[in-house]
């Protein structure tokens, strides 16, 4: 019986081979439908890794189109959606807040407008400390 080393090629004899563009296109194909293996193609015609990619470089069409592959495992996809949906549930939080915070500077506003007082007080203003002199220079907001 013959063994697969009896009939391998030179590196000579492999330099001088040329594959057609169908058969290249095929062997991509069949890499892009989950047929076979890069490494099945290497071993099974005798071509380098670096042959192999660049057929799938010509001939792919999601490379063509310029369309990249993001693999990303199943608990990554999990991760994703739940970081999401939190996102979304802070983003609803925050909206409420200030929808609270509109509300109470409008509540300020009316009434400044009904008791005649200015409630809002500036950053920067003294104001009299209700704790006493303590020798600190802060201020209590």
């Amino acid at each position: 019986m013959a063994q697969r080393k009896q009939f391998k090629l030179s590196i000579k004899e492999r330099r001088n081979r040329h594959f057609s563009e169908n058969f290249k296109r095929q062997k991509v194909q069949e890499l892009q439908a989950n047929k076979t293996s890069i490494s099945e193609i290497r071993t099974q015609y005798e071509v380098s890794y670096n042959t192999v990619y660049r057929w799938i470089k010509k001939y792919s069409v999601q490379q063509q189109k310029g369309i990249r592959t993001i693999v990303e495992t199943e608990s990554d996809t999990r991760e994703l959606l739940s970081l999401k949906s939190q996102n979304a549930e802070l983003e609803r939080l925050i909206g409420q807040k200030q929808i609270y915070i509109e509300f109470l500077n409008k509540m300020i506003d009316l009434a400044e407008e009904m008791y005649g007082i200015d409630i809002k007080k500036k950053l920067n203003s003294s104001s009299s400390n209700i704790f006493g002199n303590t020798g600190n220079n802060t201020s209590f907001l």
